[in-house]
């Protein structure tokens, strides 16, 4: 949760210091707020869904014991090197690829602590059922996958990759194209757990659709990154099958939750938990960002839109609209966030709403200026880059007071977890 916060708070910064670099440059610049914003969205994306599947996984086996050694270690490790790695952004001490720009060497105890995190998982599993409920498999073949994701993040730091650049570029964006798969799985097979919880509906992880959806999920895993590497030389297939399978992967994630809805008894007081709104408004999130990326991946329109904000429209749909959703809805359920009183409840709900409303307006005026960026820029081929992005900047601010408004609401929120946690412990 504290993760998310830094997340606001640095994404807030940079796009004000991006709009008006005379007064940020001397203390805080752009190139040094951006990354501390990826990572801290990075490290709340990842912690976020671990934290779901341990504590999901002892409610599932019924675990009474104590963290174990390797499973301290990992939280000690890595909760560590996070506040390492900001502490060499304050220093501007760079040096790593695009999402893990700190330095190289930091990615070391980051590998070791997800190996404790492995074995402490995988060595505490002993599932008897049959047969195996769909979350259960993609929690599993997440935290697996992370580890060769991020192995193959990090072979620049062999001479051997750095001698062609086109070598370099393929195997980096291949690698966190596949690397967002990883923790989708993780991710998805948590809000999936939640689902079952909420409606009492065991079938929703154990139908046939469950199990279409692990397996496409899967192939994602392995496919997504076909669209990452575009403007790289590579057959056209490859591209489009990628495109297929994630869409596809999607379209199956709002029938499971068109299930969950189902499912959940009319005038039902979970209908009307936070954690239930916002596995909800996940959905939604996942249709805007469904229609987008099946336009974005047709070439005459990606002609216009590669490489503009419409990209990043995509990305921060993704991540705030789907996984951050997903997430909080996790972690509301965990700390029985549904047990604080009506009044609290109702300023969540409307903190909710001014966060969804805030978040619509933040990806609508980043997909306006994407529009305009490439119409400037291919269209009317002016070459000048300030002279491209003077209508831009309107929307960009637009946007900057959207973000402010997602930091203030997502943010208490935030807060209310983090009390209602530490009141429960």
């Amino acid at each position: 949760m504290v993760m998310l916060l830094a997340t606001l708070f640095f994404g807030s910064l940079a796009s004000w210091a991006f709009l008006f670099p005379e007064n940020f440059n001397a203390v805080l610049p752009f190139y040094e707020l951006r990354p501390m914003h990826v990572s801290a969205a990075l490290f709340w994306i990842l912690t976020g869904a671990v934290s779901g599947i341990l504590h999901f996984r002892n409610e599932l086996f019924a675990e009474k014991k104590s963290n174990s050694l390797a499973e301290t270690l990992f939280v000690a490790i890595w909760c560590t090197t996070a506040i390492v790695i900001f502490v060499c952004y304050g220093l501007k001490l760079f040096g790593g690829r695009e999402y893990w720009e700190f330095p190289p060497v930091l990615n070391i105890p980051i590998l070791v602590a997800w190996a404790l995190l492995m074995v402490s998982y995988y060595s505490r599993v002993h599932f008897s059922k049959r047969p195996v409920p769909q979350y259960f498999l993609m929690w599993c073949t997440g935290i697996l996958f992370f580890l060769f994701t991020f192995i193959e993040q990090n072979l620049w730091n062999f001479p051997w990759f750095r001698t062609s650049y086109l070598k370099e570029v393929a195997v980096q964006w291949k690698a966190n194209g596949a690397m967002v798969g990883a923790w989708n799985q993780m991710i998805y097979g948590t809000s999936l757990y939640i689902m079952v919880k909420i409606s009492g509906n065991e079938s929703l992880a154990l139908n046939k659709k469950s199990y279409i959806f692990y397996f496409i999920g899967f192939a994602n895993l392995i496919f997504n990154w076909g669209h990452h590497i575009y403007n790289l030389p590579a057959a056209g297939w490859i591209r489009d099958t990628s495109y297929f399978i994630s869409m596809l992967e999607w379209i199956l994630f709002i029938s499971i939750v068109q299930d969950f809805r189902k499912s959940s008894p009319k005038g039902s007081e979970k209908k009307h938990s936070l954690p239930y709104q916002f596995i909800i408004s996940s959905e939604y999130w996942v249709l805007a960002n469904l229609l987008l990326a099946l336009l974005m991946s047709i070439p005459a329109i990606n002609r216009f839109t590669h490489g503009t904000h419409i990209t990043v429209a995509h990305a921060m749909g993704t991540t705030i609209g789907i996984n951050t959703m997903i997430l909080l809805g996790s972690t509301g359920y965990i700390v029985k966030i549904d047990e604080l009183s009506a009044r609290t409840q109702t300023r969540l709900k409307f903190a909710f709403v001014v966060a969804q409303i805030s978040l619509s307006v933040f990806w609508l005026s980043l997909i306006i200026a994407g529009l305009i960026k490439g119409y400037r820029s291919v269209y009317l081929d002016i070459q000048d880059f300030n002279t491209i992005m003077q209508p831009v900047l309107n929307l960009l601010k637009i946007m900057s007071v959207a973000g402010v408004f997602l930091l203030l609401s997502f943010g208490w929120i935030g807060v209310v977890y983090i009390k209602k946690l530490f009141s429960t412990r």
